[in-house]
Order: structure tokens, then C-alpha cells, then sequence
């Protein structure tokens, strides 16, 4: 289990920019009740960062747009809640926010954009049950008791969204209720969002298709494609804006991964260099299909798309991802055969994740998509026990454990433990043999060590079997791996 790992790839959220833009938007807020230090944070779409820090109760900052722009505001510090404001910006706009407390998404904005307008008009309907929320947050109350409040906050919103005019704040309100609704199950006010969703698209002027193409898949799903399930095709978008479809993969009888990335998304980005390393070993056998996200002009612009050496397609739309991803989280991964089976997912990113990915791909039989940095090597079955040869993958600094409750699975039985060889069993090991010959200095941390796990003889030898380590939550798992 590398818990390590797994916070990393929760908590990372590096921003990388790159747009040659120089048109400006400014932002200035007050009040005095914030304290001296708290964070600013700011972005566009999904691109965001740290831009300025409090002093004497005040921030200012800017912000790159060459259009209207919806962008996004944040506060970390003593008092302030984890919650977003919501604002809209066009080049040379000052936009001012004033209050006397820390619930900035209630303050007093000025700005002369009748988006902005609208939004207010929103968040005022709302006001209450936002001060809720924003307060359970700081009382750090349960889920549980949250959702009840938020489920309010989704009502409230979709009663006032009918009678503001349609802009970009209604339909950015109107998708973030979707996004609220395909991730609730039993969604209470699901028939009358339907009923709003035809309405605003409805009545939508041009130049929001790819935001209500988008609202319609979270609002009527499509059937959620499983392991095992044949693929289905797509038509996708390139740099050039020419269209493809899925399928084009498969002509040279390749396996397919299909990385579904957005900009903004730190382990996405992390994740480029050893995915490339990764793609130039391996792309005689396997295909990447990179499926952006974002607005396609966003995706279009910005350097880091520009640098994909792979099959570069956009899908704003997110109608692909809503067939084969299981949750909204990125990077998603989704590995196809050549005769169009999903064999595989797997969510998030981790340094040694596409080794690991390599090395089962080209070495012995099994499944190691639960835990990608960790692949058996061998297997050697006798009467007196079954010896496995593991490898782990990680960065240098980041430990890993395996647990002494560790167990084979196989023949309707559990057959335990004996002995480890190469590291200690519920202690922190790290990987120390370079990975990687790569002068770039992400690769050059990412580092692998070999142990062997010894456990029980089988009664009979199986053709596959898994080995669990140990029935706790985030435990690796390598399922049907081949004993010959």
C-alpha cells in the first residue's frame, strides 16, 4: 500500500501555463476581516494558481483573457471557507469585491458585465443556504449533513435559473447543477432539471454548443461502458480541427490507451514525461489516444498540447468520457485489445505508474491496474511454496509497504504469507535502482527495487491466481496472474 503515493496524486495541483496572451483582466478585493498571509488563489477555466497574498485586508491581481471569460476565485486562510467565486472577465474590465467578513462569495462585486450581474442575481437567491454551507464547511461538519444543505442549494438554483436571461453565468450555473446531478444518485429534482435543460438550450444563442452538448450527456447519461464490454467509436477533434474517429487506432491491430486529460489537472501534466518515454518503447504494440477536455480554443492555444508526440484529440463535449469513465476524476486511463474490448481503467497518476504498465504488458500474464507501479515478475510454484518476484516502482522520496497480512487467492482459497526477501514487511521501504536513463529530472527520481514474497504451497497448482495484500481499503492488488 503507498499512501504516500496516493496523496501525492490527490494533492498535486500543478499549473502549467504557456499562453502567449497579453490581454489583461484586473481583480481587487477588500475587507477587513481577512488576515495578513491568506492565499489568493485564481484561474481561468481550469487553470489556476496562487496570484497574489493578503495585506491590510487587500489583494489585487490579473489575470491573461482575449474574451469573455469565466474564471474563478479562492481564499485559503484563517476564516475563509473552501468555496469558489464566480466571476466573468473581458479584456481591460476591473472588477472590485468588498465585504466585511471572509464569505467572499457573498460580497459586493463591481463590475460592469451584465454576466456578472446574473450571477449575482443567482448567488443572491441563494444567499442563505450558501451561508450554510460555507459555515458547515468551517465547522468541518460531515458529509452526510452537507448534502442534505447542498441538495437545497440545487433546488433554489434550478427555481431561479428560468426566469434570468441566458448567458454564459446561467449556462455555467446550469452545468454545474448537471455535473451535481450525474454524480448524485437519485438526484431528487432530476424531472424538472430535464424540463430547465430543454429550456435553456432552447433558448441559447449561438456559441455555447460545446457547454449544453455537454449539460445533455450529464443530464440523460448514456449506458456506462464496463469491463469486458465492446468499445464503441467516437468522432474527435485534432490541433488542425479536423475531425477522426476513435477507431482509427485500431487499423494497425494495436492495443489502445485512451488518456482522458485536461489543462489545469497537475498529475495530467506530471504525468507527460515518463508517458512519453512509455509511448516510444512501446508504440509498436500500443496506441495512445490523448482526449483533452477543455474548450477546444483553450486546448488549442496552450503549449503543453502542443508538446503530445501521440494521437492529440479533443472532445470539449466530454460525450466519450461519459461512456467509458466511471467518475469525473482525471487523468483517466481505459485500456482497449485489439479486437475492441475494454480490459481494463484506472484513475489518476503516480511516478512509475507506465513502467509498471510496461513491464506487465511485456513480461508475465496479469492484471496490475488497480496498482500500476506494482508488477510480479515470477512465479516459481513448488510443494514447498509459491516464491513471487515483485518489482515497485515510485520516486525515490516516496515509501510503499506491503503488509504481513498479504495473501494469494486460488483454488476457492487463501494461502498466507511466509516470507519476504528485499524488504520489510509493514515498514516503509523505498525504491532506490534509477529507472530510467532519461536526463530529464522527473524520470531521474522515479526509481524501482525487487523483493520476493514466499506463501504456501498451493494444493493444486492453479493457471492464475491474485494476490491481495491484505482486506484493508487501498491495498494492492494484482488480479489473474498467470503461474506459467
Amino acid at each position: 500500500m503507498n499512501k504516500k503515493t496516493f496523496f501525492t496524486m490527490m494533492l498535486a495541483l500543478v499549473t502549467m501555463t504557456g499562453l502567449a496572451q497579453t490581454k489583461t483582466a484586473t481583480v481587487t478585493g477588500y475587507s477587513p476581516a481577512l488576515k495578513d498571509g491568506t492565499l489568493v488563489l485564481a484561474g481561468t477555466g481550469t487553470i489556476g494558481n496562487v496570484v497574489d497574498t493578503v495585506q491590510a485586508g487587500r489583494f489585487a491581481f490579473t489575470l491573461p483573457v482575449e474574451e469573455l471569460t469565466e474564471s474563478f476565485l479562492g481564499l485559503m486562510g484563517e476564516g475563509c471557507p473552501n468555496f469558489n467565486l464566480t466571476l466573468f472577465l473581458r479584456p481591460g474590465v476591473t472588477v472590485k469585491l468588498t465585504g466585511t467578513d471572509c464569505f467572499y462569495p457573498l460580497w459586493k462585486i463591481e463590475s460592469p458585465l451584465p454576466e456578472q450581474q446574473t450571477e449575482r442575481r443567482i448567488t443572491e437567491h441563494c444567499r442563505d443556504v450558501v451561508t450554510e454551507l460555507m459555515q458547515m464547511d468551517l465547522d468541518k461538519k460531515p458529509w452526510e449533513e452537507r448534502e442534505v444543505v447542498e441538495m437545497k442549494w440545487m433546488k433554489q438554483r434550478i427555481d431561479i435559473l428560468p426566469s434570468l436571461p441566458v448567458d454564459a453565468a446561467t449556462i455555467y450555473a446550469l452545468w454545474l447543477t448537471s455535473m451535481t446531478a450525474k454524480n448524485t444518485k437519485d438526484f431528487p429534482h432530476m424531472e424538472q432539471l430535464k424540463k430547465l435543460e430543454k429550456t435553456i438550450a432552447a433558448r441559447a444563442p449561438k456559441g455555447f454548443e460545446e457547454q449544453l452538448a455537454e449539460i445533455h450527456n450529464n443530464v440523460y447519461p448514456p449506458r456506462l461502458l464496463q469491463v469486458g464490454d465492446e468499445a464503441v467509436d467516437a468522432e474527435l477533434l485534432d490541433m488542425q480541427g479536423q475531425k477522426h474517429h476513435l477507431f482509427e487506432a485500431f487499423a494497425d491491430g494495436k492495443y489502445v490507451l485512451l488518456d482522458f486529460w485536461g489543462i489545469g489537472c497537475g498529475p495530467c501534466m506530471m504525468s507527460e514525461p515518463e508517458m512519453k518515454e512509455f509511448y516510444e518503447k512501446m508504440k509498436d504494440k500500443i496506441e495512445i489516444i490523448g482526449i483533452n477536455q477543455n474548450k477546444l480554443t483553450e486546448w488549442q492555444k496552450h503549449e503543453f498540447s502542443k508538446r503530445i508526440i501521440w494521437k492529440n484529440w479533443n472532445n470539449a463535449s466530454k460525450d466519450i468520457s461519459s461512456r467509458y469513465c466511471d467518475i469525473g476524476a482525471i487523468p483517466y486511463y481505459v485500456m482497449i485489445s485489439p479486437d475492441k474490448r475494454i480490459l481494463w481503467k484506472s484513475v489518476g497518476y503516480g511516478p512509475g505508474w507506465f513502467m509498471g504498465m510496461a513491464d506487465a504488458f511485456n513480461g508475465l500474464k496479469q492484471d496490475n491496474s488497480a496498482n500500476l507501479s506494482l508488477v510480479i515478475q515470477n512465479v516459481n510454484a513448488n510443494t514447498s511454496g509459491t516464491t513471487v518476484s515483485f518489482r515497485c516502482y515510485s520516486h525515490k522520496d516516496y515509501w510503499f509497504r506491503i503488509a504481513k497480512d498479504s495473501y494469494l487467492e486460488a483454488n476457492g482459497k487463501k494461502y498466507k504469507l511466509t516470507a519476504a526477501d528485499g524488504i520489510k514487511l509493514d515498514e516503509d521501504n523505498f525504491t532506490k535502482v534509477k529507472a530510467s536513463e532519461a536526463t530529464d529530472e522527473f524520470l531521474g527520481n522515479i526509481c524501482y527495487t525487487d523483493f520476493t514474497l514466499t506463501f504456501e504451497p498451493f494444493d493444486t497448482t492453479p493457471a492464475t491466481f491474485d494476490f491481495i495484500e491484505g482486506d484493508v481499503q487501498g491495498a494492492f492488488v494484482i488480479r489473474n496472474v498467470s503461474v506459467k
